[in-house]
């Protein structure tokens, strides 16, 4: 199972995944254009509960990437220029967040 942001539904690939890998993709729900106010709050329940689900499984997860970006800045790798340089700045920042939780 895993759990995605909202951004990546992609029901045709999720779709895929299941039948292929036996592995099931949760995302929160998103609203569907052109849907009616009365279709909205016909599903407005299971969809409010389903979604504050999936963001409790979220919250832990967010929160250590936000401490992370907070502690090391990681995202800021602008003199970066190759995929070993990447790794380097994202591994070195990772110890750097670790070696800051431990002194």
């Amino acid at each position: 199972m895993v759990i995605l942001d909202k951004i990546y539904v992609d029901k045709p690939f999720f779709d895929a995944l299941k039948n292929q890998k036996n592995s099931q993709m949760l995302t929160l729900i998103k609203l569907i254009k052109g849907q009616s106010k009365q279709e909205r709050q016909f599903d407005k329940a299971y969809n409010d509960v389903y979604s504050r689900a999936i963001s409790k499984a979220r919250q832990p997860i967010e929160s250590l990437f936000n401490w992370l970006i907070e502690k090391t800045d990681i995202q800021t790798a602008s003199k970066v220029r190759s995929e070993k340089g990447l790794l380097l700045h994202i591994f070195g920042k990772i110890v750097a967040a670790f070696l800051y939780l431990i002194f």
